[in-house]
């Protein structure tokens, strides 16, 4: 039995492992660099390559947000270390706050850098609010770092994590609701950004108590994936179609669903390939991860119109094997990188990993 035991705990922590490799890749398909602005990609909307490129995201970034939130609070609920307020806010304050901060320095400099130097098209300081909130992400999302305000939102679900995982589950289940009804309203900013990220955040703390990782990852094929499958479908139609057949409550409403079914199905997935031979790939990937979350709008930022370049703009022939490649490629860089940064200075390695690359 406790063999039995183990050897579910590390299949279990596999599956956690190439959930984050398969989401956060999933966001870059996301934020992939296109070579239009929003007006030109709103004029390319239903064309073959916008069509695509949203179906990448619908299928590899959807699942982001809430399953990375779902880990997040399935994982202080089995952490003592979650009770003392103190000692845990401060511990992620080092491994979520101080990285954020840090990366959102280092994408004004790049970025609005080059903006300065080379006529880069990004924007740059404006005034001394705006570099705050570039920064800190006070109130809106960074014009930078778009993708900042998931470890903003997560460090308050952490501050509040303490009194969470206090609270029986029916109180959790009202907060949830609640915050998915924010999402749906609008609801939350300038307090919380994303709604959301606190229902999910919730929902992982129960799913650690009832123990829904492992109920969901040996639920049938039909019942885990089928769900997504239908809703992908209808999502698309409502993001890219030309009818917009919901308000914008309905329209969010079907978002969140969609959320929660794509997590799902990932979660399935990531369950499965713990038995391939893939799971030693993403295990050797995965602590750099949190890097490569926070690194690659920078690195998009930077040499995507220089790629592209070589392919074109969203619309050219070769655009869709660039965007295919975009993540692979920003890894390759992101390792590279982290690779230096360790032999340079493994400290800062360990800061701006949110301390996932530790030397020691």
């Amino acid at each position: 039995m406790p063999e039995a035991r183990t050897e579910l705990q590390s299949r279990r922590s596999d599956a956690i492992r190439i959930a984050r490799v398969i989401c956060i890749t999933g966001i870059v398909y996301v934020h992939a660099w296109t070579g239009l602005s929003g007006n030109l990609l709103e004029l390319a909307r239903g064309t073959p390559q916008e069509t695509f490129r949203w179906i990448l995201m619908e299928v590899f970034g959807r699942s982001a947000v809430p399953l990375l939130g779902l880990i997040s609070g399935w994982l202080v609920a089995g952490s003592s270390r979650t009770r003392n307020w103190g000692p845990h806010v401060a511990r992620k304050a080092r491994t979520i706050l101080l990285p954020m901060v840090l990366w959102n320095a280092l994408a004004i400099v790049f970025v609005s850098g080059a903006a300065w130097l080379f006529g880069l098209a990004a924007p740059t300081p404006q005034s001394v609010r705006w570099l705050a909130e570039e920064l800190f992400i006070v109130t809106r999302p960074p014009d930078i770092n778009v993708q900042m305000p998931f470890l903003r939102d997560l460090f308050l679900c952490m501050v509040l994590a303490p009194l969470l995982v206090r609270l029986p589950s029916r109180v959790l289940v009202v907060i949830a609701l609640a915050a998915g009804t924010c999402h749906i309203l609008g609801l939350g900013p300038p307090v919380i950004l994303r709604a959301s990220i606190l229902m999910f955040f919730t929902i992982g703390i129960i799913a650690r108590r009832i123990n829904l990782a492992e109920r969901a990852a040996d639920w049938p094929a039909m019942v885990a994936l089928l769900p997504f499958a239908v809703l992908m479908p209808l999502h698309l139609y409502v993001s890219i179609g030309d009818a917009r057949p919901f308000d914008d409550a309905s329209t969010a409403a079907v978002d969140l669903v969609a959320r929660v079914a794509a997590s799902l199905a990932v979660w399935w997935l990531a369950w499965r390939l713990t038995a391939t031979p893939a799971a030693s790939v993403m295990r050797r990937i995965e602590p750099y991860m949190f890097f490569y979350f926070c690194a690659h709008l920078i690195l998009i930022w930077l040499f995507g119109p220089l790629v592209g370049k070589l392919t074109g703009k969203l619309g050219s022939p070769l655009y869709p094997v660039y965007l295919i490649a975009q993540p692979f490629l920003i890894l390759g860089a992101v390792v590279a990188m982290a690779q230096g940064l360790l032999r340079i200075s493994p400290k800062l390695a360990k800061v701006l990993s949110g301390g996932r690359l530790d030397p020691a």
